[in-house]
């Protein structure tokens, strides 16, 4: 039976061996991890799925911020939190057994409602089981390569202008 835990519970070099399983060692060249450096994942939003005490999956949540390019209120450009979901591992052998969407359900529902959320995916798939669009995306900036139409987001306080996406680190707050 499939347990979900507090991320922090699991060994920390367990969801690193899991995530080369997942992803490839090669993963920390991608734009995702570019987003989240210098940050800590979300405690209240990272999960761990557990069977008998064997790592199935993780899912771990970031703090980001999106840096409009307008002057928003006319104190600065406009700057809003956002949590960037993912990565979501699950261990090779046991995808496509709904394991995934059990993280996802855990972190989503472990945010407060209206939270903006973004991720990079598929879009029919989060789209479809979990409501995200690329509808206010579409004019965002990362730092290093991805397809806008897997740049996806959801909440009340997803912002639609254009901007960058950034890591939000303690000395930003």
């Amino acid at each position: 039976m499939t347990q979900l835990v507090p991320i922090g519970q699991v060994d920390a070099d367990a969801v690193e061996q899991l995530l080369d399983r997942a992803f490839g060692r090669d993963r920390y060249g991608r734009t995702a991890y570019l987003l989240r450096a210098g940050t800590q994942a979300i405690a209240a939003f990272s999960f761990a799925a557990l069977d008998g005490g064997e790592l199935l999956g993780t899912i771990q949540c970031w703090p980001v911020w999106f840096t409009g390019d307008d002057e928003g209120d006319g104190n600065g450009r406009a700057r809003v939190p956002l949590v960037l979901v993912g990565p979501v591992a699950v261990a090779p052998e046991r995808q496509q057994n709904g394991v995934g969407r059990l993280l996802m359900q855990a972190a989503l529902a472990a945010a407060e409602d209206g939270d903006a959320l973004m991720l990079i995916g598929d879009p029919e798939y989060y789209g479809r089981f979990f409501g995200f669009s690329a509808e206010r995306t579409a004019n965002w900036r990362l730092p290093g390569p991805f397809e806008h139409r897997r740049l996806l987001a959801r909440g009340r306080h997803v912002p639609a202008g254009a901007g960058a996406i950034g890591p939000r680190v303690t000395a930003d707050e």
